[in-house]
């Protein structure tokens, strides 16, 4: 087959200088695994996004449903949320704002694209959450490859693994000059995660009682840090209301990618009655 089109946007802002780059291959047909990871590599983002046909009897309008994979430049993952906006506000500039369905290896992804002052915005829903604790002996050794002492962390956020697609481990910082002292082991954090199935590590530090500043090492994905990361923002939505941080009907606003010059704003929308969590945000090709 001929080489695939890969396109390139960034989520989390209408700026193609902020918020996290992904790369969008709107057609992967015939492409396998190795492929797919080679295209991922060579582009170098933190995901990149395949899009092919959906499940037989998948369900959602005709021509708006798709299989999604998201490759790392080192690996597949499971979900990855700002390649799943940009793959988004790609489809809508094409087929237009409205709903469409993702089948992705963590769930079904169903995603809403709207158009707001000419500017493109998707939304998606994630699969049901879920947190469990995080032992002594990992916690400590994730502050060591850190290199975060204790007392720089925030009580108020007991670390914890929180799941919305992908596996994270929330840890609160105490102030805004910890967050942004971040110059960590990247192998032996590396490791730990590995072990623990963790995507990236989630630092927070709560600037207000719906505003977050957010930073993300992902070395699993071979980059330090990511950016903007929506799956880890629908993480720690669920996290957050879970510990009762915030309330069951919140809207949450997470400030990613300042410290790295590529700053974006994530929205998180908790519901009442409804354990799933919407992450959105603008989206822009870049050109």
């Amino acid at each position: 087959m001929t080489d695939p089109e890969v396109l390139r946007y960034t989520a989390f802002s209408h700026d193609p200088d902020g918020g996290n780059p992904a790369g969008v291959v709107l057609d992967a047909t015939g492409l396998d695994d190795h492929a797919m990871l080679e295209i991922a590599a060579e582009l170098g983002y933190s995901e990149t996004a395949f899009l092919t046909d959906p499940p037989e009897g998948f369900g959602g309008a005709e021509g708006r449903s798709f299989t999604v994979r998201y490759f790392s430049p080192k690996a597949e993952v499971p979900f990855c949320g700002h390649a799943t906006v940009a793959t988004a506000v790609a489809l809508g500039e094409r087929i237009g704002p409205g709903e469409l369905l993702f089948a992705t290896r963590a769930g079904t992804v169903p995603v809403s694209v709207t158009s707001e002052g000419g500017r493109l915005r998707a939304t998606l829903t994630s699969v049901e959450p879920h947190t469990e604790e995080i032992g002594a002996e990992d916690l400590a050794e994730a502050l060591a490859a850190l290199d975060w002492p204790e007392a720089d962390l925030d009580p108020a956020f007991p670390p914890a693994i929180a799941y919305a697609g992908a596996r994270h481990l929330v840890i609160g910082a105490r102030t805004r000059v910890r967050l942004a002292d971040l110059a960590y082991d990247f192998a032996r954090l590396e490791a730990l995660m590995r072990r623990l199935d963790l995507t990236t590590v989630q630092l927070v530090h709560r600037a207000g009682p719906a505003e977050f500043h957010v930073r993300d090492p992902f070395p699993v994905g071979g980059v330090i840090e990511d950016p903007a990361t929506g799956a880890a923002a629908a993480a720690f939505g669920a996290y957050a209301r879970e510990r009762g941080l915030v309330p069951a009907d919140a809207v949450l606003t997470l400030h990613q990618g300042t410290d790295l010059g590529r700053p974006g704003v994530l929205t998180v929308e908790l519901r009442a009655g409804d354990p799933r969590v919407r992450v959105g945000g603008e989206g822009v090709r870049i050109p």
